[in-house]
């Protein structure tokens, strides 16, 4: 599988075709890594990958939209929902790749209602990675859209995590959200400079204010994104921790007013944008 290189003074990328995934974001210094670095041999193996036409899931797979109930389709690493969307699992197209930026492209048409094109760039600049998505729809009904990424932030020991929020969705049956709270519990709670809990953690989070600083005992990461939502996965055991921007909150085509997904008609797009840097 041919894998692309990206790098300048201050960052080094790898980055595969299959997923649309960064396989390695690592400082050039010194070779340290910002994302864990992945092996690509299942398609959440990698250090970020990029979630679309829905982020995360939708309670029972369905959901209903101007009085048609839609039937999301069947995942090939799910058996239970439409986990991410399908950007994450298929190969996209790479359209164009010079030191520093690559674009890559994605075409996906599904019975539901997706029919979209998505364009998904890896830019570095100084010391940042830049990743923007646009997808726009091409079917002659409406339909619901929502996206965000997912990296996999390296810890060591010393890593304390800080990012803002007003409440957050404690996890319930099947990872699937409970009832909104407005108190977190202290060992969620990262308004504060906090250490990530080494236990199971798969919490979405609303009220985020766009900015979460990972400090590490050799660097200092930030991830920034223009979304009120940010989802926290941490696995016990696992040296990483995925902080996930996404467009909307999960489960949102169940909430009341669809939140944070975008209705595209023929040919509307939406846009997302997020940032890692070293500060």
């Amino acid at each position: 599988m041919t894998e692309l290189l990206l790098e300048n003074a201050h960052l080094r990328m790898r980055i595969t075709p299959q997923g649309g995934a960064v396989q390695s974001l690592e400082r050039v210094a010194d070779g340290q890594p910002l994302l864990r670095a992945g092996k690509g041999a299942r398609p959440d193996d990698v250090a970020l990958f990029p979630m679309l036409p829905v982020a995360n899931r939708v309670r029972d797979n369905r959901f209903s939209l101007a009085g048609e109930r839609i039937t999301l389709p069947d995942s090939p690493v799910d058996n239970d929902f439409f986990l991410h969307g399908d950007g994450w699992v298929s190969r996209w197209t790479v359209v164009s790749q010079a030191a520093q930026r690559c674009v890559l492209t994605l075409s996906q048409r599904h019975r539901c209602g997706f029919d979209y094109q998505a364009e998904l760039s890896y830019t570095l600049v100084e010391a940042r990675l830049q990743v923007a998505i646009t997808l726009r729809h091409r079917g002659a009904k409406p339909m619901l859209y929502g996206m965000g990424i997912h990296p996999f932030f390296t810890l060591d020991s010393d890593t304390t995590l800080t990012f803002s929020s007003a409440g957050y969705w404690p996890e319930g049956e099947r990872h699937l959200p409970e009832r909104w709270q407005p108190v977190l519990p202290e060992d969620a709670d990262f308004n504060r400079p906090a250490p990530v809990a080494d236990r199971w953690q798969n919490v979405g989070y609303s009220g985020w204010g766009g900015v979460a600083t990972l400090r590490r005992s050799d660097m200092t990461v930030q991830l920034t994104a223009r979304t009120p939502w940010l989802m926290l996965y941490h696995p016990p055991g696992e040296a990483f921790v995925c902080l996930e921007p996404q467009t909307h909150p999960v489960d949102a085509h169940s909430m009341d007013g669809q939140p944070g997904l975008v209705l595209l008609s023929a040919g509307e797009e939406m846009h997302f944008t997020a940032e890692i840097a070293l500060v």
